[in-house]
């Protein structure tokens, strides 16, 4: 039995891997940043050199036009973006909301999953366990998304709770390996993405779950770009491409086993609230 593991993050990281822009040699690779996920480095870069062929012809590059660098730390994410200043990179949101002032990021593609370009976190508790998020005050919360705490608290928790201070972290690489720790009595909460949660009904628990905190709903990231060094046309290009991807034979394949529908241009008035949340303007 597989669990997603913010799948994805990891499917854009597999597709959009190639992508620079419109010369390859004269821009720094993509980057990917993967924060918190379990992805080997290796693996990944496998997955990607399987895959990048569907999007570069879908978006009319020469095969092996493009190069990319991965990562699943986020400091290593935060020095890749300060060395290198690439043009397009794939983020997490809580990476694009810290840096995008520094870096000039604009988002460019969401993917819809569901019929949605957004997703809620969940607080998930052995039923009965907990009534409500006051009660786990002190205890112990595990998860794949715990280390972007700032996010966490300033987005997810919408600055009511600063996870560091209220929890005792427990972050994991691996969400079913969290979740047969909650199973178990190990930890007492568990926080999910929604694909996590919407995986729940696959993994076998002995103890039946619940959410004691749902948040508000939150865009999901995708590509993001250096607003000053690409250009409109080409921001628009890599728009045009993944907005074909998943009706095009081949990359309709690799949708599927995603669990994506399309992707989508992003209009930005979706990320305000988020970006005025960050900077505290609510």
């Amino acid at each position: 039995m597989t669990f997603p593991k913010n799948r994805v993050l990891l499917a854009l990281a597999c597709w959009l891997a190639p992508l620079a822009a419109s010369a390859a040699e004269t821009h720094p690779p993509l980057l990917v940043c993967y924060p918190g996920g379990a992805v080997n480095e290796q693996d990944a870069k496998g997955a990607m050199d399987a895959l990048l062929r569907v999007v570069e012809r879908v978006g009319q590059w020469p095969p092996n036009s493009f190069t990319s660098q991965f990562t699943v730390k986020a400091d290593e994410c935060r020095r890749l973006l300060d060395e290198q200043k690439p043009g397009f990179a794939i983020t997490s949101l809580g990476l694009f909301l810290e840096l995008r002032d520094r870096h000039n990021l604009v988002p460019v593609v969401q993917p819809r999953i569901s019929g949605r370009v957004s997703e809620r976190y969940r607080v998930m508790v052995q039923k009965s366990k907990f009534k409500t998020l006051d009660e786990l005050k002190g205890k112990s919360l595990g998860g794949t998304v715990l280390e972007e705490q700032d996010f966490i608290g300033r987005i997810v928790f919408a600055g009511k709770i600063d996870p560091a201070g209220f929890f005792a972290l427990k972050p994991t690489r691996q969400a079913v390996r969290a979740l047969r720790a909650l199973d178990k009595g190990e930890l007492d909460a568990v926080l999910l993405n929604e694909q996590q949660f919407s995986a729940l009904g696959s993994l076998a628990l002995a103890n039946p779950l619940e959410a004691v905190f749902t948040s508000q709903d939150i865009p999901l990231m995708g590509l993001v770009a250096d607003g000053k060094t690409t250009t409109p046309e080409e921001r628009a290009r890599f728009a045009r491409a993944l907005e074909g991807m998943c009706a095009d034979p081949e990359g309709k394949k690799l949708c599927d086993l995603f669990g994506v529908e399309s992707f989508v241009a992003v209009d930005r008035a979706v990320f305000e609230p988020v970006v005025k949340q960050w900077s505290g303007k609510n």
